[in-house]
């Protein structure tokens, strides 16, 4: 069983939400299984600490299950236009799976909330893009051949699944969006089949 990790940081549940909806689409391929995992938050003061387990929702992520999976998707909303500090935290502590090569020739992929059409999607995307790009794993996006990316009026990139949340974040995915992140989900679970990873 390929296990592909779904890996996000979300703040007020849209991202987990996303993360839900992509661990579906690579469930829909056979001999896939979504591996779903989520960081700890980054506090501002030195000596706070995470208990190791969530209070609720997904576990946290360990390199353990970077380095066991056949594919990762990587998932953070918006910060002016970039990852937010806990998902870059986590990858920035990675210099051992880096050091590895356990994840060069895997497939990845990425997805993003925004509160804002234009508050930064594809800037993100592109963000998370960097650090998998240093580790060797070949970055997937969405093919025009989904014919929701000429269609949607909210979320939805080339470069990856996106979600528009709203000023209020009281948006919620969207049938587009959702088919997107399953979209996503799947594309990255049949090339990590196909490349035997």
């Amino acid at each position: 069983m390929k296990k592909i990790l779904v890996l996000y940081y979300s703040q007020s549940g849209h991202v987990q939400a996303m993360a839900e909806q992509i661990a579906r689409g690579v469930e829909q391929v056979e001999g896939c299984e979504a591996v779903i995992r989520t960081v700890p938050k980054v506090s501002t003061v030195c000596e706070a600490t995470e208990s190791s387990i969530p209070d609720q929702g997904h576990i946290y992520a360990s390199h353990t299950d970077l380095e066991q999976c056949a594919g990762l998707i990587l998932g953070s909303p918006t910060r002016f236009g970039n990852m937010a500090a806990p998902l870059k935290y986590f990858l920035d502590g990675t210099s051992d799976i880096w050091l590895s090569g356990s994840l060069i020739g895997k497939p990845a992929a990425v997805f993003t909330s925004t509160g804002s059409l234009h508050g930064g999607q594809e800037s993100t995307l592109m963000s998370m893009m960097l650090p998998l790009l240093h580790h060797g794993m070949l970055i997937t996006g969405l093919p025009y051949s989904h014919v929701e990316l000429s269609q949607t009026t909210s979320g939805g990139t080339p470069y990856g699944a996106s979600h528009l949340a709203g000023i209020d974040n009281k948006r919620t995915l969207d049938d587009t969006e959702s088919k997107l992140c399953r979209a996503l989900g799947s594309r990255v679970a049949d090339i990590a089949k196909k490349l035997n990873v």
